[in-house]
């Protein structure tokens, strides 16, 4: 847990307050007929004896993604699993949640040892990836899309994961951690006072080195993106921590040390993308301002954020490819004008209502689809334009690929024809900005959530 709970009051109302325009999907859903948190028993290899507790979401999608949660000193599977907003999330996004427990109870994770910090080398990392390949032998899950994500010893955890097992971890989110191996003593939950206070700084190739080297020797593989938070007030995990975790992953994942974009997608969240060549972001920041050791925050769309850079909200909510789709940059949704369903018409973003005209199905054959007065309609690029500034329209349904689009895990749609993003234009935020089609460059305009 490791968390100062001061702020939290102050910081809630306000997030909470900003909730409504955040282009993100906030919504979880009702907790009433939940799924329990299920404890097993001999999942495999463990140890040093963790705890493994389970939350599978009564309308669990097929072949469901996995997400590995990690707690903080002095907290539980269970504790994570009540006080943050994950398996709401899941609820609504089908994807199956692991919630582990630390040996003695309450302890910190080990991502102090020699152990820890290699690949296979034993201690908390073992039982933790038993509980990952159990939960794909015994529930389905798959193991092409397993993440983890962890709040502050549990965000060191993250970070020792992901560059334990590059191979197994699509994407991560660590709220409030330390490099990997910016904890490391020796010794088993070792404490290193130095790294908790900010004062270990190293060059982005020594950080770089140290995952490369030591975590996974020889391990040539693509690597996980990576998202990263922290409060600028962290008075346990000093605030400079979030500086050298940014180095240390823009190195291992080949991207520049200069953010592709920086924006403030919510008061007092200032968020840095760092882009690769293709302009698909591989590292995501987010420094908040005043907060203290304390996050992510129920109640606020923090862990919405992390779900949506790992892209367990890719393909929309469990009760079927159907919904809103919400323009991220511009926190509204893609809306056909007034209902009109004359082919042609270029579409726009505008307040999300859930009304017909914003309730689209992206189907098995790739296409967006408008079903409005007994009508069906496809997202269409205009004239099977595949330049920039080609239109986004309304068009009769016809199975050309203009008419297919891809949801991908890094919150943009593209073209199937084009390969250009779907963009709101200008990077506009007022009600009836229109959409077109762009060269993909990672920015919040080019960003959205199905569901």
């Amino acid at each position: 847990m490791l968390r100062s709970w001061h702020l939290k009051a102050r910081l809630l109302a306000v997030l909470l307050a900003l909730g409504a325009v955040v282009g993100v999907n906030l919504h979880t859903a009702p907790r009433a007929s939940a799924a329990s948190l299920t404890q097993i028993s001999n999942f495999g290899a463990n140890p040093t004896g963790l705890q493994m507790y389970l939350y599978v979401p009564n309308s669990v999608r097929v072949d469901p993604p996995i997400l590995l949660a990690l707690h903080g000193c002095q907290g539980s599977g269970p504790y994570l699993y009540s006080s943050t907003d994950f398996a709401a999330l899941a609820d609504q996004y089908g994807f199956i949640v692991i919630y582990p427990s630390t040996n003695p109870g309450g302890s910190c994770w080990d991502v102090s040892s020699d152990q820890a910090l290699t690949r296979n080398g034993g201690s908390d990392p073992v039982g933790l990836m038993s509980m990952v390949t159990y939960t794909e032998q015994h529930y389905g899950g798959n193991p092409g899309a397993v993440y983890v994500t962890g709040e502050s010893s549990g965000a060191m955890m993250t970070n020792v994961m992901l560059a334990d097992y590059p191979d197994v971890f699509k994407a991560g989110a660590a709220f409030m951690g330390v490099p990997y191996h910016c904890f490391s003593t020796g010794t088993v939950r070792g404490w290193n006072g130095p790294c908790a206070a900010g004062q270990v700084s190293m060059t982005a190739q020594q950080w770089g080195d140290l995952v490369r080297n030591d975590a996974d020797p020889g391990y040539t593989g693509p690597r996980p993106r990576v998202q990263l938070w922290h409060g600028t007030a962290d008075s346990t995990l000093n605030y400079n921590n979030l500086g050298e975790e940014t180095k240390q992953w823009t190195n291992v994942l080949g991207v520049a040390q200069t953010p592709s974009s920086t924006d403030t997608p919510v008061a007092n969240w200032n968020r840095a993308r760092y882009n690769s060549s293709s302009g698909s972001t591989q590292v995501e920041t987010y420094s908040i301002v005043g907060a203290g050791h304390q996050l992510p925050i129920q109640g606020t769309p923090m862990a919405a954020y992390a779900i949506h850079f790992m892209g367990l909200d890719n393909g929309g909510s469990t009760t079927g490819s159907t919904g809103e789709l919400h323009a991220v940059g511009a926190g509204k949704c893609l809306d056909d004008p007034n209902s009109t369903t004359a082919p042609g018409i270029q579409q726009q973003v505008y307040s999300c209502t859930g009304a017909a005209n914003q309730t689209w199905t992206h189907n098995a054959s790739k296409e967006l689809t408008l079903t409005m007065s007994g009508q069906t309609l496809c997202l269409d690029a205009s004239g099977q334009g595949t330049a920039n500034g080609t239109k986004a329209i309304l068009w009769t349904c016809n199975g050309q690929p203009n008419q297919q689009w891809n949801l991908n895990a890094n919150g943009t749609v593209t073209g199937v024809q084009s390969g250009l993003c779907l963009d709101v234009i200008g990077a506009g935020t007022a009600n009836g900005t229109p959409v077109e089609l762009w060269s993909c460059n990672g920015g919040s305009n080019q960003q959205w959530t199905f569901g």
